[in-house]
């Protein structure tokens, strides 16, 4: 019986499509519903780390470039968290218990930690669809799921 489900979403045009069947999910089983966004620096959409894009004359970072860095970080977090909540409020307006967490780390640590503490029944996500050796190189967030949550897992594919 599935009574738990965690769904995995970020800033991509995928999440409404994760989110759709996590709706559907979520009501044909009378399930509660955890929405988690992991905050990465390694995101695609995250801002650049500014030791990476500019370095001083003498090799120090540019405090111009640190206070941009953290302004741009703390924008990309309250927007992120923005999103998470729509999701929240239509989940609540279907009628869903509903609770929502964004957290700093590794994305795929984080939804098997979470899975785990909350007690999962099932774990919805997307796939990037990224070719094999992309993937080889950076990794798979949803594989590292697959193969180390204690639950099931439902791939929404794009």
């Amino acid at each position: 019986m599935v009574s738990r489900i965690l769904v995995a979403l970020d800033r991509s045009p995928t999440s409404h499509t994760i989110f759709e069947h996590t709706l559907v999910l979520t009501q044909a089983y009378s399930a509660r519903l955890m929405l988690l966004h992991v905050l990465s620096s390694q995101s695609s959409d995250s801002p650049s780390d500014p030791r990476i894009m500019s370095l001083g004359i003498e090799g120090q970072l540019s405090m111009d470039w640190v206070k941009s860095y953290h302004d741009q970080w703390a924008k990309f977090e309250q927007e992120s968290l923005e999103l998470l909540k729509t999701f929240e409020d239509r989940a609540i307006q279907a009628g869903l218990e509903t609770e929502l967490t964004q957290t700093y780390g590794n994305p795929g640590r984080v939804i098997c930690d979470l899975a785990q503490s909350w007690n999962a029944d099932l774990v919805v996500m997307g796939r990037r669809g990224r070719s094999n050796l992309t993937e080889w190189f950076l990794g798979s967030v949803s594989n590292y799921v697959i193969h180390h949550v204690p639950c099931s897992v439902y791939l929404v594919h794009p």
